[in-house]
């Protein structure tokens, strides 16, 4: 709740949101990589490092984390530039998120322009422009456990 949402089913909404209005090409297994173009869905676990090691493990070369919590994670194979949702969050971990998308709730830009301002970063990023995690050496890594461990 003090992160914004009031359950996963919630969370999972807005990952959907998030998704665009494109069709849905593909769904992939963890750490399986798309042999499809376009909106592919990655069965992953809610938790973010796992989720984020699956991933670039199927092939993501820059990751776009959203977070409203300010997850402070980043990987050792590819860069993430962390998105922060709402602007009080990123003003208390400035050091850690890459861009503020808080702006759009807030009245002061579009969707559109914030899109902008990602797309932008991302071609900065894939020409050598260190991330937040980059830089602070966030070099988290962990597998998805399937089934019972003994």
């Amino acid at each position: 709740m003090k992160g914004g949402i009031s359950s996963l089913e919630e969370k999972s909404l807005g990952a959907v949101g998030k998704a665009g209005s494109r069709p849905l090409q593909q769904i992939i297994d963890y750490a399986e990589a798309p042999t499809k173009k376009g909106l592919v869905w990655m069965d992953t676990p809610g938790h973010d490092i796992e989720q984020l090691t699956g991933m670039v493990a199927g092939g993501a070369q820059v990751v776009l984390f959203t977070s409203g919590r300010g997850t402070p994670t980043g990987c050792p194979i590819a860069p993430v530039i962390k998105i922060a949702t709402n602007t009080a969050m990123f003003e208390k971990m400035r050091d850690n998120m890459d861009i503020n998308a808080g702006t759009i709730i807030q009245g002061v830009e579009t969707i559109e322009s914030v899109g902008r301002r990602i797309f932008d970063e991302v071609a900065l990023v894939s020409s050598g422009k260190l991330t937040k995690a980059e830089i602070l050496k966030q070099h988290d890594f962990g597998i998805w456990r399937i089934g019972p461990t003994f």
